[in-house]
């Protein structure tokens, strides 16, 4: 007949046991802190333009998670939004009747409602407004709004996904090379701001889950490479130029598993420089507190 457990012995079990159950527990999720914003450029000029840029995932349902009155507390000087799945006759009046931002633009996806689509609303009229980049197979799908202020163009866009299985990855690279030309012109010109969902995480610190997502959209070796050919081409990631060791700093999280509250994300939107833009930069923000999206908002202040 066995003998029974001493009471160390019991103890030492239950203790072991409690070891075990203690490793399985998951880890608290390490969560990104948004630092105070730096108000002033490294020459020391203080910033005066302020840029938000938000994948809002659908206009309509955005506005009624009361994305708006995020957008009032933050008050930037040009809101660009991605994602808007919103034809003009569908836009919320919540919105177009803005007082805050007269001057409203809009880009739409055409003969396909509920894709796509951007929008820039400006405090201050721009000198001139364009859509797309000239090439109807891109322009189509209403990706890109470019605005000319007085010294800089602000480009927001919102860049195709390749898609489950990758079946628009030949697609999207051909659209990083046109758009890459596209914003090469108009740096010849005059320097520029780019911001939106550029649907890639560039470096393995741009994500929570590198090594399991090599094959997935958003982390291709094709679209980090046409991302890199970006900064190659004198373009400049402004978050990574700041804080270029930060980790756990994302803007996009699914839906699925609690994924945002375990900050299991990707940092898929951006503030791109022209490199002559880089000594006017004061911070770049990822506002990840603000709800109403599967993307947080990002905000860039310039001293321009």
């Amino acid at each position: 007949m066995k003998r029974g457990k001493t009471v160390e012995e019991a103890a030492l079990g239950s203790a072991s046991t409690k070891k075990a159950k203690k490793a399985k527990e998951p880890e608290a999720p390490i969560l990104y802190e948004d630092p105070p914003d730096k108000m002033s450029s490294k020459d020391g000029r203080s910033a005066n333009m302020k840029i938000t840029s938000w994948n809002v995932d659908g206009l309509r349902a955005w506005v009624k998670k009361n994305g708006l009155d995020w957008v009032r507390e933050e008050d930037p000087d040009v809101v660009c939004l991605q994602e808007t799945k919103c034809g003009q006759k569908d836009l919320p009046a919540a919105i177009t009747s803005m007082p805050e931002y007269p001057h409203k633009y809009w880009a739409a996806s055409e003969g396909k409602e509920g894709y796509s689509g951007v929008a820039m609303l400006c405090k201050t009229e721009p000198i001139k407004v364009t859509y797309g980049i000239g090439k109807e197979e891109h322009d189509k799908e209403g990706r890109v709004i470019t605005a000319e202020f007085p010294t800089f163009y602000l480009v927001t866009t919102y860049v195709p996904n390749a898609g489950k299985g990758l079946v628009r990855l030949d697609y999207r690279k051909t659209w990083d090379v046109d758009f890459l030309s596209y914003l090469s012109e108009l740096d010849m010109q005059k320097p520029l701001v780019l911001c939106g969902d550029l649907n890639v995480a560039h470096q393995e610190i741009d994500l929570k889950n590198p090594k399991g997502n090599k094959k997935n959209a958003g982390f291709t070796p094709e679209e980090r490479e046409g991302f890199s050919k970006l900064l190659e081409a004198g373009f400049v990631d402004s978050f990574r130029e700041l804080y270029p060791e930060q980790t756990h700093a994302y803007t996009f999280w699914t839906y699925m598993m609690n994924s945002r509250s375990k900050n299991v994300g990707w940092r898929l939107d951006y503030f791109v420089l022209s490199a002559s833009l880089v000594p006017s930069l004061c911070d770049s923000k990822i506002r990840n507190k603000a709800m109403g999206s599967d993307h947080c908002p990002i905000t860039l202040h310039l001293a321009v």
